[in-house]
């Protein structure tokens, strides 16, 4: 097999975890094949009107012109594209090249996510960008060969959307980032708030519309009612700023007692001196890195259905399942009164079954074996 990786994505130099598992699905097929993969990064911008016809992310007939040449050059049987936002290049290539198996890999439902990113902020551009995802998505699913999702549930919305279900799934991978001993926990640093004893909650993530609101909602309706500080960790979380500053005696805050740490050089630490991890994500598509993050670190997790969905039943068995305040601070207060726990190791032998890369390679070659 002869394979064109296709991606949207700076995959040297992953910033999320999309770009990150872009990275880890390319070197998975490039330990598999060698030399017979070759990889293609679509760039530029398409109009407005284009945008709307499905031209995004870089998907501009330009762009599928030049993949078109490069799997003539390459003499590819097969094509991967990452992410189903390139369906305008699906169907490029399904006309002018009717051969070549297309695999398609859907990081998430598009509709679903943008339907709910449009109604987090409603504008005319999101409206314009959910429309504009909806038509390349439907592309994808009409002219690909192979559709790959994440969950079950995100196969169970792309019938309900397009009327085709995925044809394999394939969970969460996450680089194995750990140190091989538990870190010793992050020192005092005066800046932030005082040290507490008890330890803290962690809430990792970056500032995208789900994980905003989930801490606001935590910050609010759990935070005030537990003993237990929370540290927020995560890029372009400047708008909590706020809400999450320390007010004038230098402890507190209106939202509970929650600091906003932003980002950092080294999760590690910061994972190993968690009483407990926290991901109150209440809507969204895909999987939650998060919670893989979490049993990486040998983890226990306190999260809502939502941020669990996809997870294997064992995982959610050995979490917190929240779907509400209620069930969040019967969760903290479980989780303080237990002895301390750094690193569970049967949390991180979850991690190592289902979203370690060796796993994750393993699947990739049944899916390119079909």
């Amino acid at each position: 097999m002869r394979l064109i990786f296709v991606t949207p994505t700076d995959i040297a130099d992953p910033q999320g975890g999309r770009a990150m598992l872009a990275r880890l699905h390319r070197d998975a097929l490039q330990a598999l094949l060698g030399d017979d993969l070759r990889e293609y990064r679509v760039t530029g911008t398409a109009g407005m009107l284009a945008s709307l016809a499905g031209q995004v992310d870089g998907a501009t007939p330009a762009q599928a012109e030049a993949i078109v040449a490069a799997i003539d050059a390459h003499g590819a049987d097969a094509l991967w594209l990452d992410g189903s936002n390139l369906g305008h290049i699906a169907r490029a290539v399904s006309r002018a090249r009717p051969n070549v198996r297309i695999v398609t890999f859907f990081h998430n439902v598009e509709a679903r996510f943008f339907w709910g990113a449009m109604r987090a902020r409603r504008s005319l551009k999101s409206v314009a960008v959910l429309a504009a995802n909806w038509l390349a998505e439907r592309m994808a699913v009409r002219r690909s060969d192979v559709l790959v999702t994440l969950s079950d549930r995100d196969s169970a919305g792309l019938r309900r959307l397009y009327g085709r279900g995925a044809d394999t799934v394939a969970p969460m991978v996450l680089e194995d980032r750990a140190p091989p001993a538990p870190a010793p926990a992050p020192p005092h640093d005066p800046a932030h708030a005082p040290a507490v004893s008890g330890g803290y909650l962690l809430f990792v993530g970056g500032g995208f519309y789900a994980n905003i609101a989930g801490i606001r909602w935590f910050a609010q309706q759990v935070a005030p009612r537990i003993a237990l500080p929370v540290k927020v960790i995560g890029r372009a979380m400047d708008e909590l700023a706020g809400e999450f500053a320390p007010t004038d005696n230098g402890t507190d805050n209106a939202a509970g007692n929650v600091e906003l740490i932003g980002a950092v050089d080294d999760l590690a630490p910061w994972y190993a001196g968690a009483t407990l991890v926290i991901a109150p994500i209440f809507d969204g598509s895909g999987m939650k890195t998060k919670v893989a993050e979490a049993l990486m670190h040998g983890k226990r997790i306190a999260a809502t259905p939502e941020a669990l969905s996809g997870y294997a039943d064992d995982v959610v068995a050995a979490s917190w399942c929240c779907a509400d305040a209620d069930a969040f601070v019967r969760a903290v207060a479980e989780a303080a009164a237990a002895p301390p726990l750094p690193y569970d190791p049967a949390m991180r032998a979850l991690y190592e079954r289902d979203h370690s890369p060796a796993a994750g390679a393993a699947r990739l070659a049944r899916i390119m074996a079909r």
